[in-house]
Protein backbone atom coordinates (compact mmCIF):
# COMPACT_ATOMS: atom_id res chain seq x y z
CA UNK A 1 0.00 0.00 0.00
CA UNK A 2 1.53 3.24 -1.27
CA UNK A 3 1.61 6.57 0.85
CA UNK A 4 -1.36 8.99 -0.19
CA UNK A 5 -0.85 10.96 -3.33
CA UNK A 6 -0.29 15.49 -2.47
CA UNK A 7 -3.69 16.42 -3.53
CA UNK A 8 -4.42 20.65 -4.03
CA UNK A 9 -5.71 21.75 -0.45
CA UNK A 10 -8.94 23.10 -1.99
CA UNK A 11 -9.79 19.70 -3.44
CA UNK A 12 -8.88 18.01 -0.24
CA UNK A 13 -10.96 20.64 1.87
CA UNK A 14 -13.96 19.35 -0.27
CA UNK A 15 -13.48 15.57 -0.08
CA UNK A 16 -13.43 16.28 3.73
CA UNK A 17 -16.83 17.83 3.63
CA UNK A 18 -18.33 14.92 1.38
CA UNK A 19 -16.35 12.60 3.41
CA UNK A 20 -18.03 13.41 6.96
CA UNK A 21 -21.31 14.09 5.58
CA UNK A 22 -21.65 10.20 4.58
CA UNK A 23 -21.08 9.23 7.91
CA UNK A 24 -24.12 8.20 9.49
CA UNK A 25 -24.99 9.23 12.68
CA UNK A 26 -25.90 6.44 14.71
CA UNK A 27 -22.18 4.96 14.55
CA UNK A 28 -21.49 3.79 17.72
CA UNK A 29 -18.14 5.96 18.48
CA UNK A 30 -15.20 5.13 21.30
CA UNK A 31 -12.82 8.38 22.27
CA UNK A 32 -9.64 6.82 22.06
CA UNK A 33 -8.09 6.36 25.26
CA UNK A 34 -11.00 5.32 26.93
CA UNK A 35 -10.63 2.85 29.75
CA UNK A 36 -7.94 0.73 30.35
CA UNK A 37 -4.44 1.72 29.56
CA UNK A 38 -1.85 -1.51 28.92
CA UNK A 39 1.84 -0.62 29.62
CA UNK A 40 3.09 -3.21 28.13
CA UNK A 41 1.62 -2.43 24.65
CA UNK A 42 3.24 1.77 24.96
CA UNK A 43 6.68 3.90 25.48
CA UNK A 44 7.31 6.82 27.23
CA UNK A 45 11.21 7.25 26.68
CA UNK A 46 12.27 7.64 29.66
CA UNK A 47 14.48 5.58 30.20
CA UNK A 48 17.68 7.69 29.77
CA UNK A 49 19.70 4.04 28.04
CA UNK A 50 16.85 3.73 25.66
CA UNK A 51 18.83 2.49 22.38
CA UNK A 52 17.73 2.03 19.10
CA UNK A 53 19.81 -0.36 16.57
CA UNK A 54 18.85 0.36 12.97
CA UNK A 55 21.50 -2.68 11.19
CA UNK A 56 21.53 -0.61 8.19
CA UNK A 57 21.38 -1.09 5.32
CA UNK A 58 17.51 -0.83 5.21
CA UNK A 59 14.98 -3.71 4.19
CA UNK A 60 13.04 -2.43 0.99
CA UNK A 61 11.40 -5.67 0.19
CA UNK A 62 8.47 -3.95 -0.85
CA UNK A 63 10.68 -2.14 -3.99
CA UNK A 64 13.23 -4.83 -4.81
CA UNK A 65 12.50 -7.71 -2.96
CA UNK A 66 15.21 -7.45 -0.35
CA UNK A 67 15.30 -7.78 3.44
CA UNK A 68 18.73 -7.40 4.01
CA UNK A 69 18.57 -9.27 8.03
CA UNK A 70 19.17 -8.50 10.59
CA UNK A 71 16.47 -6.10 10.86
CA UNK A 72 16.33 -2.61 13.06
CA UNK A 73 15.39 -3.45 16.65
CA UNK A 74 14.94 -1.31 20.18
CA UNK A 75 16.77 -2.60 22.95
CA UNK A 76 13.78 -2.28 25.11
CA UNK A 77 12.32 -4.96 22.30
CA UNK A 78 9.09 -2.77 21.72
CA UNK A 79 9.77 -1.49 18.19
CA UNK A 80 11.14 -3.62 15.21
CA UNK A 81 11.75 -2.24 11.55
CA UNK A 82 9.40 -2.92 8.94
CA UNK A 83 11.08 -5.65 6.43
CA UNK A 84 8.40 -4.43 3.79
CA UNK A 85 9.89 -0.96 3.55
CA UNK A 86 12.42 -0.77 6.23
CA UNK A 87 13.28 1.68 9.00
CA UNK A 88 13.76 4.90 9.04
CA UNK A 89 17.60 5.88 9.35
CA UNK A 90 17.65 7.86 12.21
CA UNK A 91 15.10 6.52 15.28
CA UNK A 92 16.53 8.19 18.44
CA UNK A 93 15.64 9.23 22.04
CA UNK A 94 15.48 13.43 22.56
CA UNK A 95 14.33 15.63 25.05
CA UNK A 96 10.98 16.39 24.89
CA UNK A 97 10.49 19.68 23.26
CA UNK A 98 8.78 22.43 24.81
CA UNK A 99 4.91 21.88 25.88
CA UNK A 100 5.33 18.54 26.22
CA UNK A 101 3.39 16.05 28.31
CA UNK A 102 3.61 17.37 32.00
CA UNK A 103 7.18 15.58 33.51
CA UNK A 104 8.27 13.93 30.06
CA UNK A 105 11.78 14.17 29.68
CA UNK A 106 12.01 11.90 26.68
CA UNK A 107 10.55 11.14 23.62
CA UNK A 108 11.14 9.82 19.84
CA UNK A 109 12.70 11.18 16.83
CA UNK A 110 12.42 9.69 13.73
CA UNK A 111 14.12 10.81 10.42
CA UNK A 112 14.81 9.36 7.00
CA UNK A 113 16.81 10.30 4.08
CA UNK A 114 16.64 7.02 1.68
CA UNK A 115 12.36 6.42 2.29
CA UNK A 116 12.72 3.55 -0.06
CA UNK A 117 15.74 1.51 -1.43
CA UNK A 118 18.85 2.49 0.25
CA UNK A 119 21.68 4.69 -1.55
CA UNK A 120 18.86 4.84 -4.54
CA UNK A 121 17.18 7.86 -5.54
CA UNK A 122 14.14 6.98 -7.11
CA UNK A 123 12.13 10.78 -6.88
CA UNK A 124 8.63 9.24 -6.29
CA UNK A 125 8.08 9.56 -2.77
CA UNK A 126 8.68 7.02 -0.44
CA UNK A 127 8.13 5.81 3.04
CA UNK A 128 9.75 3.72 6.00
CA UNK A 129 7.84 2.20 8.68
CA UNK A 130 8.13 1.62 12.35
CA UNK A 131 6.56 -0.98 14.10
CA UNK A 132 5.03 -1.60 17.52
CA UNK A 133 5.59 -5.25 18.62
CA UNK A 134 2.57 -5.81 19.85
CA UNK A 135 -0.39 -8.21 20.67
CA UNK A 136 -3.29 -9.59 19.06
CA UNK A 137 -6.40 -7.93 20.51
CA UNK A 138 -9.94 -8.13 19.38
CA UNK A 139 -11.91 -5.10 18.48
CA UNK A 140 -14.63 -6.86 20.83
CA UNK A 141 -12.19 -5.36 23.36
CA UNK A 142 -12.80 -1.86 22.05
CA UNK A 143 -9.20 -1.33 21.36
CA UNK A 144 -7.38 2.28 20.81
CA UNK A 145 -4.06 4.27 20.44
CA UNK A 146 -3.32 7.22 21.03
CA UNK A 147 0.01 9.02 20.64
CA UNK A 148 1.35 12.42 20.59
CA UNK A 149 2.77 13.98 18.08
CA UNK A 150 5.37 17.35 17.42
CA UNK A 151 4.81 19.29 14.26
CA UNK A 152 7.82 21.37 13.59
CA UNK A 153 8.10 24.99 12.68
CA UNK A 154 6.93 25.12 8.54
CA UNK A 155 10.67 26.13 8.09
CA UNK A 156 12.22 23.47 9.27
CA UNK A 157 9.94 20.85 6.91
CA UNK A 158 11.07 19.28 3.71
CA UNK A 159 10.46 21.87 1.51
CA UNK A 160 7.87 19.33 -1.03
CA UNK A 161 4.65 18.91 -0.78
CA UNK A 162 3.37 15.72 -0.03
CA UNK A 163 2.18 13.74 2.59
CA UNK A 164 5.43 13.53 5.43
CA UNK A 165 3.80 11.42 8.68
CA UNK A 166 1.75 8.79 9.50
CA UNK A 167 0.23 7.03 12.33
CA UNK A 168 -1.42 4.04 11.60
CA UNK A 169 -3.04 0.32 12.27
CA UNK A 170 -2.59 -3.26 11.16
CA UNK A 171 -5.82 -4.57 11.06
CA UNK A 172 -7.32 -7.75 10.22
CA UNK A 173 -11.10 -8.37 8.28
CA UNK A 174 -12.49 -11.45 7.02
CA UNK A 175 -13.45 -11.41 2.90
CA UNK A 176 -15.13 -13.57 0.29
CA UNK A 177 -13.10 -14.57 -2.87
CA UNK A 178 -13.70 -16.65 -5.73
CA UNK A 179 -11.95 -20.12 -4.80
CA UNK A 180 -9.28 -21.48 -7.17
CA UNK A 181 -8.92 -24.85 -8.78
CA UNK A 182 -10.14 -27.06 -12.09
CA UNK A 183 -13.60 -25.91 -12.95
CA UNK A 184 -14.14 -29.36 -13.21
CA UNK A 185 -15.18 -29.19 -9.67
CA UNK A 186 -17.04 -26.35 -9.88
CA UNK A 187 -16.11 -22.62 -8.48
CA UNK A 188 -17.24 -21.14 -5.65
CA UNK A 189 -16.25 -18.57 -3.04
CA UNK A 190 -14.29 -19.33 0.24
CA UNK A 191 -13.70 -16.98 3.10
CA UNK A 192 -10.22 -15.45 3.78
CA UNK A 193 -8.23 -13.24 6.39
CA UNK A 194 -7.36 -9.76 4.90
CA UNK A 195 -4.51 -7.26 6.88
CA UNK A 196 -5.33 -3.25 5.96
CA UNK A 197 -3.64 -0.41 7.65
CA UNK A 198 -6.26 2.52 8.64
CA UNK A 199 -4.46 5.50 9.79
CA UNK A 200 -4.06 9.00 9.78
CA UNK A 201 -1.36 10.80 7.84
CA UNK A 202 -0.03 14.75 7.86
CA UNK A 203 -0.07 16.25 4.52
CA UNK A 204 2.67 19.39 3.97
CA UNK A 205 1.26 21.69 1.62
CA UNK A 206 4.69 24.25 0.16
CA UNK A 207 4.33 27.75 -0.94
CA UNK A 208 7.19 27.01 -3.18
CA UNK A 209 5.21 24.75 -5.35
CA UNK A 210 3.63 27.60 -6.93
CA UNK A 211 0.09 26.17 -6.14
CA UNK A 212 -0.11 26.83 -2.42
CA UNK A 213 -0.28 30.84 -1.54
CA UNK A 214 1.52 29.60 1.93
CA UNK A 215 2.68 26.98 3.94
CA UNK A 216 0.22 24.41 5.71
CA UNK A 217 -0.25 21.32 7.01
CA UNK A 218 -3.50 19.28 6.65
CA UNK A 219 -4.27 15.23 8.33
CA UNK A 220 -5.35 13.26 5.66
CA UNK A 221 -8.13 10.52 6.63
CA UNK A 222 -7.16 6.65 5.45
CA UNK A 223 -9.91 6.14 4.39
CA UNK A 224 -12.94 6.49 3.74
CA UNK A 225 -15.66 3.31 3.01
CA UNK A 226 -14.45 3.06 -0.42
CA UNK A 227 -11.42 3.06 0.29
CA UNK A 228 -9.90 7.18 -0.95
CA UNK A 229 -7.79 9.07 1.11
CA UNK A 230 -9.14 12.32 2.49
CA UNK A 231 -8.89 15.43 4.20
CA UNK A 232 -9.48 16.14 7.69
CA UNK A 233 -7.93 19.72 9.81
CA UNK A 234 -5.76 21.93 9.39
CA UNK A 235 -2.91 21.54 11.77
CA UNK A 236 -0.38 24.10 12.59
CA UNK A 237 3.40 23.48 14.51
CA UNK A 238 3.39 22.34 17.87
CA UNK A 239 2.06 19.12 19.71
CA UNK A 240 -0.76 17.84 18.54
CA UNK A 241 -2.72 14.38 20.08
CA UNK A 242 -3.94 11.69 17.92
CA UNK A 243 -5.99 8.89 18.16
CA UNK A 244 -7.73 5.74 16.60
CA UNK A 245 -10.34 3.58 18.34
CA UNK A 246 -11.99 0.23 16.83
CA UNK A 247 -15.39 -1.09 18.39
CA UNK A 248 -17.41 -4.16 18.43
CA UNK A 249 -19.50 -2.45 15.15
CA UNK A 250 -15.72 -3.18 13.21
CA UNK A 251 -15.48 0.63 12.57
CA UNK A 252 -12.85 2.99 13.28
CA UNK A 253 -12.59 6.24 14.64
CA UNK A 254 -10.06 9.00 13.88
CA UNK A 255 -9.91 11.74 16.46
CA UNK A 256 -6.86 14.70 16.87
CA UNK A 257 -6.70 17.70 18.64
CA UNK A 258 -3.96 20.71 19.57
CA UNK A 259 -1.98 19.89 22.48
CA UNK A 260 -1.37 17.09 24.62
CA UNK A 261 -4.35 16.88 26.54
CA UNK A 262 -7.05 13.80 26.55
CA UNK A 263 -8.92 13.20 23.65
CA UNK A 264 -12.73 14.39 23.98
CA UNK A 265 -16.13 13.52 21.79
CA UNK A 266 -15.54 16.96 20.67
CA UNK A 267 -12.26 16.12 18.94
CA UNK A 268 -13.81 13.08 17.04
CA UNK A 269 -12.91 14.10 13.03
CA UNK A 270 -14.34 10.23 11.24
CA UNK A 271 -15.42 7.26 11.65
CA UNK A 272 -15.57 4.94 8.84
CA UNK A 273 -15.16 1.33 7.75
CA UNK A 274 -12.37 1.20 5.68
CA UNK A 275 -12.00 -0.43 1.91
CA UNK A 276 -15.81 -1.64 3.36
CA UNK A 277 -14.10 -3.54 5.78
CA UNK A 278 -14.97 -4.74 9.38
CA UNK A 279 -12.31 -4.83 11.94
CA UNK A 280 -12.09 -8.27 13.53
CA UNK A 281 -8.87 -7.65 15.55
CA UNK A 282 -6.11 -5.42 15.46
CA UNK A 283 -2.41 -6.65 15.54
CA UNK A 284 0.03 -3.41 15.84
CA UNK A 285 -0.06 0.22 15.20
CA UNK A 286 3.31 1.62 13.88
CA UNK A 287 4.68 5.23 12.27
CA UNK A 288 5.34 6.09 8.44
CA UNK A 289 8.17 8.77 7.72
CA UNK A 290 7.91 10.35 4.44
CA UNK A 291 9.94 12.14 1.47
CA UNK A 292 9.83 12.99 -1.87
CA UNK A 293 13.25 10.28 -2.38
CA UNK A 294 15.31 12.87 -3.63
CA UNK A 295 18.13 12.44 -1.33
CA UNK A 296 17.32 15.14 1.17
CA UNK A 297 15.92 14.29 5.11
CA UNK A 298 12.51 13.98 5.29
CA UNK A 299 11.04 16.50 8.17
CA UNK A 300 12.19 15.83 11.92
CA UNK A 301 9.13 13.75 13.42
CA UNK A 302 9.11 13.59 16.97
CA UNK A 303 6.64 11.09 18.71
CA UNK A 304 5.86 10.76 22.99
CA UNK A 305 3.84 8.52 25.09
CA UNK A 306 1.75 5.80 22.16
CA UNK A 307 0.51 3.62 24.26
CA UNK A 308 -3.27 0.93 23.38
CA UNK A 309 -5.71 1.40 25.75
CA UNK A 310 -8.99 -1.13 26.46
CA UNK A 311 -12.75 0.35 26.57
CA UNK A 312 -13.64 -3.01 27.08
CA UNK A 313 -11.63 -2.79 31.17
CA UNK A 314 -13.60 -5.72 32.41
CA UNK A 315 -11.77 -8.65 29.98
CA UNK A 316 -8.29 -9.51 30.73
CA UNK A 317 -5.25 -8.45 29.17
CA UNK A 318 -4.25 -10.06 25.81
CA UNK A 319 -1.80 -12.74 26.30
CA UNK A 320 -0.87 -13.93 22.38
CA UNK A 321 2.19 -11.52 21.47
CA UNK A 322 2.30 -10.79 18.38
CA UNK A 323 6.18 -10.65 18.29
CA UNK A 324 9.04 -11.84 20.05
CA UNK A 325 9.97 -9.53 23.60
CA UNK A 326 13.62 -9.36 22.04
CA UNK A 327 15.26 -8.31 19.06
CA UNK A 328 12.90 -9.29 15.86
CA UNK A 329 14.26 -11.58 12.88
Amino acid sequence: MRIPKSVPLRLLLSFAVLGLAAESALAQRLVPGTGQRDERYGDDFEDEKWTYHPNLPKASREQDGQTRDPLGYSENGKWKESAKRGTPEIVKRVPTPEGGLPGSGGAMLLRSQYAGIPNLLRRDGGQDDLIFNGYHVSVNRSPSMVVRVHLPPFEEWEDHTGTSFGFRASATTQIWENKKGLKIFGGGRQQKFETYYPGIFIQFNSRTDGKNPQDSAVLVIRGQDSGHDYAGPLVTPGWWTLGMSFTPDGRVHYYARPGVGDLRPQDHVASHNPYGYRALYINSYFFNVCNADTGKWSTEWIIDDPCLYYGDTAAAPPQQAFGPATAPR
